[in-house]
């Protein structure tokens, strides 16, 4: 079993920061992408960003293009959300994902693991 622990959540003003991190571990496998995924109260969770682990290839949803950064460090199998200029409308509980083959990186059907989930607050 793969355990993905997720840390950094919080509440900020609006315009700060926050970064995420995301920790795999467990029994040793080999993923192919790693993402972020985000739901809001009454809404259904969307594709954040996401990162091909071997290439390092990343990709963001339109309206984080450029305020949110992923990467990942390899050795210890984490993958990281670094959050800037954050708006009330990036309020929403975070989710780290894993999948052995994904194909999609921005469909949630293509990971096979999943964090608890980190609330993420911005106040106006």
């Amino acid at each position: 079993q793969v355990q993905l622990v997720e840390s950094g959540g919080g509440l900020v003003q609006a315009g700060g920061s926050l970064r995420l991190s995301c920790a795999a571990s467990g029994r040793t496998f080999s993923q192919s992408a790693m993402g972020w995924f985000r739901q809001a109260p009454g809404k259904e969770r969307e594709f954040v960003a996401g990162i091909r682990w071997s290439g390092g290839y990343t990709y963001y949803a339109d309206d984080v293009k450029g305020r949110f950064t992923i990467s990942r460090d390899r050795a210890k199998n984490t993958v990281y959300l670094q959050m800037n200029s954050l708006e009330p409308e990036d309020t929403a509980v975070y989710y780290c994902a894993a999948g052995t083959y994904v194909g999609n990186v921005y469909r949630s059907q293509d990971y096979n693991y999943w964090g608890q989930g980190t609330q993420v607050t911005v106040s106006s």
